[in-house]
């Protein structure tokens, strides 16, 4: 099932919301209505393609939830994983972060990041500081 970055993160903010008391039908519509703050980072990784699927999956997995991972077959050039993981103060944010592997030349494999979360009147620039900590995160585990 293919959920679009808003309704995921719509769906975690609403359920924070019902936790804390809230209405989450109320927080869902008005994550709706939100800005998102999104940062894109592309890297080039080392490793031969699946290997660096298996890498950014497991990196993934330990920062976040996942939410969709597309299954890599025989003869694919391309996977998309997809995590939720918590930004913001207090890890109260909710942040989607999609890696799309791809198959690169000699180098190794292409990798983008790309993480979203919403904004709210206090600007946090969760999605920024969650791509750039992932790509870190990858980086050293070269």
């Amino acid at each position: 099932m293919d959920q679009s970055e808003d309704q995921i993160l719509a769906d975690e903010l609403a359920a924070l919301g019902a936790v804390s008391g809230g209405s989450g039908r109320l927080v869902r519509w008005v994550a709706m209505l939100m800005r998102k703050n999104v940062h894109e980072i592309d890297l080039v990784i080392p490793l031969p393609f699946d290997d660096a699927v298996e890498r950014v999956s497991s990196m993934l997995n330990q920062i976040g939830r996942a939410v969709e991972n597309t299954q890599v077959a025989p003869g694919r050039d391309a996977a998309t994983i997809r995590v939720v993981a918590r930004g913001g103060a207090g890890g109260m944010n909710p942040v989607v972060v999609t890696a799309l592997v791809s198959k690169g030349g000699q180098n190794g494999s292409e990798v983008r990041l790309r993480a979203a979360a919403k904004e709210g009147l206090i600007k946090q620039r969760a999605g920024e500081k969650t791509a750039t900590l992932v790509a870190a995160l990858l980086h050293e585990a070269r």
